[in-house]
């Protein structure tokens, strides 16, 4: 390179920042927000933070493989290595096309992301991204490479490092250094290592053929076979520790022809649709699951009306009563767990609160039962779609072996929305109709979040695989799929896509996720340098021209926006609902009553109809059409709601297309007639009748011994029970009594009575800081520009000036002085500021007016006019001249 391109290379990641344009900051900022919270003083602190341990981490695991794949390259590779270096390590002696085509778009991810820095001439990975990805002993690196020639024989004795030398057929050094050199430099000659494994053995070949993919350490006796004593005279393998040998790095790539991996994988796999459907069937199918999925939820809650099951001590749900949940709504356990938790969800159920607490239905079920439903099913997509419970761990275990129950502690995973959104917008790149298969998915997943260390097996460890697996299954329950593709709602509920006929189809977003930074294309590649001023915007780099393929769609992975902003998202779903309510089917206001004393719906019915039937009739059988029953019981049900036979009949009259049947307006009649004949109150308990030979009958009949009546007077009976358990007795044997209150009035019970408080939906746990917008990431730069303005300008040199770039100490005086001068000449300053909280900045202010023991100033830092008290200047000093 020229001096002036030598000159100017960053010599430190803070520098390399610097040099970036405001752009380039904003996409490292979203990419990685945990940088900025809290915000950065300056970009010297914005450096250290990005190459801390923990953010380094998160940095590397939200990596894609093949960038993962470079970014591990770069960690066996000399630091710092070159352009040319890493294509050789990636793609290798042959230079894969494929593979050398991919490698600028990963170098620019990793110099977006600060993990690399540097020009091409100078690739550097930050420090912590190479101490967890270099290889070493306790921790393998994913390459199956070993330490270097130098790094093996560093604890080597010389006499035995001259005596490999010799062996090799080299010539003898004066120190071991020197001897290392020139093993290091066949080791990596081709020709030469060629010539040299040309002589070895067979048997010691297929030592090295064990070796070469890693892991690169093996065993051996005191006494080596000839086989390894071959391979150990010549430095072919060295010994690390007594019994345990290495292959060094040089020689197995050698034996890689270069490469680093033994698989790159430059290209996303494929999501290829497995069956293709008609786009109207896929609809319709979806459409009959979100109408299911909606009478599912209802028949949850309307059971759990007057309370639900008892709340754990520890939190959640019973495993019996997830049982019992599951046998009243026909489905198996997952399925039923996951409907309570999608109920949960979206705030449609809590717990009481009570002593003895219970779950039961909020008081925003009600308001969901008044919308449209359409609507009702967008609110429980959404839900699902942005939440962190995650249904399917229900039945497992955690980290303490504790059991996971529905609605218990412990079922949140950060990662869900962003899985179930990548799932789904994997689907809508497919043509319409198309279903692809569950592997196709989960492999393309995998590549785009790699496991990092071992691979496990797939469902084992693999969260992000586990997510995806129930995303499918949790989407074709809810409607949002049918037949395994993507519906024409479920697709709106991605928000808005731009399509491309034939390509993926990427969801357009206000702020770009592409690099900012320039696409390296070779050792003078234009990543070397950026403008420094911080108006100036780096002119967009052109792509190579090795990118630009027939089918870009496969060697460009999918663009990842994300989950929608809840603005966004709240968009989307009501387009979800405009499109989901033709295909839904229309309510009716009717029913055919049959004279087995039983109702058909023929259809979904109208709220207010569907309600009262509910409560007049049971649920024999669901399906396309759907039978009540109707029994004393039920009609006693419908007294017992403030219902009179009159209201009765005329309802049934009015509702079916049918003429009443005679059994049925008989059993209405005769349910009626008995009543509210017995009356129920609090004693504990009493009942009063005014027919005393009713009374009687009661007290002799054996089964009344368990309540413990006892008369009070001729028309009063008196218990120890509470009045529902009373109340629950008698009509258990067959008396139809009513509950009164304390002035003597009939209580009407309804069905809805039991709401817990006014409770919210669960917020979802975050996965890391939230993405910031774009008005937090303009302030944040700014902040971050004006602060390292204020850490690096020049000053004039005062000897009040501490040395090592401490803050300014001047006396009262003589900052007063300053500060006043400042004023006249309108010059900017650097000063030492205190706050009250004692925390001590500097900053660079330009000075307006200095009275009252306080002064007035521009303050370029925060890039805004501001007043400080003098008292809490520390100092000041003069900038150099052209600074700001």
């Amino acid at each position: 390179m020229s001096d002036e391109k030598t000159a100017a290379a960053p010599r430190s990641l803070a520098e390399a920042l610097r040099a970036r344009d405001d752009a380039s900051l904003a996409a490292l900022l979203r990419s990685r927000p945990d940088l900025i919270t809290p915000v950065p003083t300056d970009l010297t602190q914005l450096a250290t933070r990005a190459g801390t341990r923990a953010s380094v981490v998160r940095a590397l695991e939200r990596l894609d493989r093949f960038a993962l794949q470079t970014a591990e390259a770069l960690a066996v590779a000399g630091d710092p290595a070159t352009y040319e270096e890493l294509l050789g390590l990636i793609a290798g002696d042959a230079q894969d096309p494929p593979v050398a085509a991919a490698l600028p778009r990963a170098v620019a991810t990793l110099r977006e992301q600060a993990l690399v820095w540097g020009g091409d001439d100078r690739l550097r990975l930050v420090r912590t991204a190479r101490e967890l990805l270099a290889p070493s002993p306790q921790h393998p690196s994913p390459t199956g490479l070993g330490p270097t020639v130098r790094e093996a024989t560093s604890g080597m004795s010389p006499g035995r490092i001259q005596e490999i030398v010799t062996t090799a057929g080299l010539p003898s050094t004066h120190d071991s250094v020197s001897a290392v050199d020139s093993l290091t430099a066949l080791f990596t000659d081709r020709r030469r290592m060629a010539a040299l494994l040309a002589g070895a053995p067979a048997d010691s070949l297929d030592v090295l053929g064990r070796l070469v993919w890693g892991p690169p350490y093996g065993q051996v006796t005191p006494d080596p076979a000839p086989r390894l004593r071959w391979l150990l005279d010549r430095g072919l393998l060295l010994p690390t520790a007594p019994g345990t040998v290495v292959l060094p790095r040089e020689v197995a790539l050698h034996l890689r022809e270069g490469r680093a991996h033994r698989a790159p994988e430059p290209v996303p796999p494929a999501v290829e649709p497995e069956v293709a459907h008609r786009p109207q069937v896929v609809d319709a199918t979806a459409a009959g699951q979100a109408h299911t999925a909606l009478a599912t939820v209802e028949e949850l809650l309307k059971d759990w009306d007057e309370g639900g099951p008892n709340v754990l001590r520890a939190g959640g749900l019973s495993v019996r009563d997830l049982k019992r949940t599951a046998v009243a709504l026909d489905v198996s356990e997952p399925v039923a767990a996951f409907w309570v938790e999608l109920a949960y969800a979206a705030g449609l159920l809590a717990s009481d609160g009570e002593a003895d607490e219970r779950y039961a239905a909020t008081p925003a079920y009600d308001e969901w039962l008044e919308r449209p439903p359409a609507e009702r099913w967008a609110l429980l997509a959404e839900t699902w779609l942005t939440a962190t419970r995650t249904p399917g761990l229900v039945g497992g275990r955690d980290a303490k072996d504790r059991a996971l129950s529905a609605l218990g502690p412990g079922l949140d995973r950060s990662a869900a929305p962003e899985v179930r959104h990548r799932v789904l917008t994997l689907l809508a790149g497919l043509p319409e109709g198309g279903a692809p298969s569950v592997e196709s998915v989960l492999a393309r997943l995998r590549w785009e979040r790699p496991l990092r260390g071992p691979q496990r097996a797939p469902d084992e460890d693999d969260l992000r695989g586990r997510l995806a697996r129930w995303t499918l299954s949790e989407a074709e329950l809810l409607g949002v799929t049918g037949r395994g593709a993507l519906s024409a709602h479920g697709r709106a509920l991605l928000g808005p896509r731009p399509s491309a006929k034939g390509g993926v189809k990427a969801r357009s977003r206000t702020t770009a996720a592409t690099p900012a930074a320039p696409v390296p294309t070779g050792p003078e590649g234009a990543g070397d340098k950026l403008p420094v001023h911080k108006h100036h915007r780096a002119p967009q780099a052109s792509r190579p021209e090795t990118e630009a393929q027939p089918q870009p769609r496969q060697l460009q992975p999918d663009p990842e926006p994300g989950p929608l902003s809840p603005s966004e998202q709240a968009v989307a779903s009501a387009a979800a609902a405009r499109l989901l309510a033709p295909l839904l089917p229309e309510p009716l206001d009717h029913v055919l009553l049959q004279a087995d004393l039983t109702a058909v719906a023929p259809g979904p019915l109208r709220r207010p109809l569907a309600d009262t039937l509910g409560v007049l009739a049971d649920v024999e059988s669901k399906g396309g059409a759907t039978v009540y029953r109707f029994t004393p019981g039920s009609v006693r049900r419908a007294l017992d709601a403030g219902r009179t036979a009159s209201d009765l009949h005329a309802f049934l009259a009015t509702h079916s297309r049918t003429p009443v049947p005679q059994p049925l307006a008989y059993l209405i009649d005769d349910v009626a007639r008995r009543h509210g004949h017995l009356r129920v109150g609090a004693a504990s308990a009493y009942v009063r009748c005014d027919d005393d030979a009713l009374l009687n009958e009661i007290l002799a009949d054996k089964r009344s011994a368990g309540l413990r009546l006892r008369r009070l007077a001729p028309t009063v009976l008196a218990t120890q029970a509470d009045p529902a358990t009373l109340l629950e007795g008698l009509r258990a044997m067959g008396y139809a009594p009513a509950a009164e209150s304390a002035e003597g009035d009939v209580l009407i019970a309804r069905a809805d009575s039991h709401r817990t408080p006014p409770r919210t939906a669960p917020e979802p746990v975050p996965d890391g800081p939230p993405a910031p917008d774009a008005t937090l990431l303009a302030a944040a730069i700014r902040a971050i520009r004006a602060g390292d303005l204020a850490s690096t300008a020049p000053r004039k040199p005062t000897t009040a000036q501490v040395a090592g770039g401490e803050l300014p100490r001047t006396s009262s005086a003589e900052t007063l002085a300053t500060m006043q001068a400042a004023v006249l000449t309108g010059e900017a300053l650097w000063i030492g500021y205190v706050n009250a909280e004692g925390a001590a900045s500097q900053r660079v202010i330009a000075p307006i007016r200095v009275e009252g023991g306080f002064v007035t100033a521009y303050d370029h830092t925060a890039d805004e006019v501001r007043t400080y008290p003098l008292h809490r200047v520390t100092g000041v000093a003069e900038l150099a001249d052209d600074q700001i």
